[in-house]
């Protein structure tokens, strides 16, 4: 019985195993842009270093103002020790305990501290500009390989509809050569047609099995689990550039690429640097405070003859002490200390604006680039429309004269691979011009998870 019950909970599980794997799940564009900016390592890197930022400018902050700390000590000392409450050494076992409050106030460092805070400001911005660089990196690596997929489901559909139809071809072809209408020749012209084509809907199979694992890598999903991807609904027709030139095109990029941003905020960070450091060539001044009290305990002494103060009476106004001052410290000679902390921060400054420049040089580059290949792609897609409809007609009257006997198998092979060819400009031209828009709004800097339809 206890068997029994073994096999059959194994079935279960089993059966459980292979209706989970059967399961087909459907991820749209949406989602999976959702899936990546949750679960992206290198993004949810850039948002702990910009927690990271966020706490060194409240650091900084925190050093223009006065720094609190309370201090106690508690011991046992043997041999001679110095009495404070009664201004005599003794030799004895003393048991003391004393606390104070400490506080310290800078009240001038060459400035080094604003501008070390301003240059903390700087690097919080660069930041939250490199995360939001990385959010729309992230947007543009998953719109370019859910194209991918999408693309290649749409060939692996034309190379299997074209299997399809030559196989069925092939089979007219058969029958005509059984009944004397056709030569031999045809037939086997005809089936190696269909071989060809059923070589290329396995090669379409393996191109979408490997598209769609590497877009299942980048989302961190497992890759074994059976996924269709699905067709955007958005209207080709609908997508426009809101007829902007490519001036204005430049002029928005250089106001919103954010990579741009963080470079001209890490120059302006790296020029705070350079003034902070200045500061330590000059003098510095700083105050001080600080109120305590302490008590001690002798043994080997005759009370009697001792100012002696028990721990009730540490708290009295003649067992404190309060000290104020303030301190100067100038720099003299520091083994040329400060000039290697000024040469950095000066080099860093100079390379921050030669980066910068680069940065500007390549925002640029991009736009001109998305800017072209929009107009590009739009042409295309306009070609490949009318391409199609001529081919489809021309594959359609080829093939009725073919089985006519009025043309050539020659003629009838060319118009169908015109006919296929067609097809799948039509499909490249349709889905890079669906997802060219996101391209171009990733190039000029303007896009956003939450603009994603």
């Amino acid at each position: 019985m206890k068997s029994r019950v073994i096999n059959f909970l194994l079935l279960f599980l089993a059966s459980a195993t292979v209706y989970a794997q059967d399961t087909l799940s459907v991820l749209t564009f949406k989602d999976a842009v959702k899936i990546a900016l949750q679960n992206n390592i290198i993004l949810n890197q850039q948002r702990n270093l910009l927690f990271q930022n966020q706490v060194n400018k409240t650091y900084r902050i925190g050093q223009l103002g006065p720094q609190v700390s309370l201090n106690g000590n508690l011991g046992q000392r043997n041999g001679n020790s110095f009495i404070q409450q009664e201004g005599r050494v003794v030799n004895a076992t003393v048991y003391g305990a004393s606390g104070s409050i400490n506080v310290s106030m800078p009240i001038f460092n060459g400035l080094s501290g604003v501008n070390t805070l301003r240059q903390a400001s700087s690097q919080l911005d660069a930041q939250m500009e490199m995360v939001n660089r990385s959010t729309q990196d992230i947007i543009n690596i998953v719109s370019t390989q859910f194209l991918a997929v999408l693309l290649d489901q749409e060939l692996l559909k034309i190379a299997i509809e074209n299997h399809a139809a030559l196989k069925k071809q092939h089979e007219q072809v058969k029958a005509q050569v059984e009944l004397g209408a056709r030569s031999p020749v045809d037939e086997y012209n005809q089936q190696a047609l269909v071989s060809n084509a059923e070589v290329r809907v396995a090669q379409a199979e393996v191109v979408l099995v490997n598209d769609q694992s590497l877009l299942m890598q980048s989302l961190l999903v497992d890759p074994t689990v059976k996924t269709r991807i699905e067709e955007p609904s958005w209207d080709v027709n609908a997508i426009a550039m809101d007829n902007m030139s490519l001036d204005q095109l430049l002029i928005v990029a250089s106001e919103n690429r954010s990579d741009l941003k963080q470079a001209k905020y890490t120059e302006k960070a790296s020029k705070y640097g350079v003034h902070a450091s200045k500061g330590n060539y000059l003098p510095s001044i700083n105050a001080s405070y600080s109120n305590g009290s302490a008590f001690n305990q002798l043994k080997g002494v005759r009370k009697d003859t001792s100012a002696y103060r028990d721990f009730n009476e540490q708290f009295n106004k003649d067992n404190r002490n309060n000290f104020i001052g303030l301190s100067l410290s100038i720099p003299i000679f520091t083994g040329f200390q400060n000039r290697m902390i000024y040469a950095q921060s000066k080099v860093l400054y100079e390379n921050s604006k030669l980066l910068t420049k680069g940065r500007e040089v390549l925002v640029k580059g991009d736009v001109i680039r998305a800017y072209q290949t929009y107009q590009s792609v739009q042409k295309a897609y306009s070609a490949s429309v009318t391409g199609l409809e001529a081919s489809e007609v021309a594959y359609n009257l080829e093939n009725e004269r073919y089985l006519l006997g009025i043309t050539s198998f020659v003629d009838l092979a060319n118009a169908n691979r015109v006919y296929v060819q067609a097809q799948t400009d039509m499909a490249q031209a349709k889905y890079r011009f669906l997802f060219q828009k996101i391209l171009l709004d990733y190039a000029v800097g303007t896009l956003k998870p939450e603009d994603i339809p």
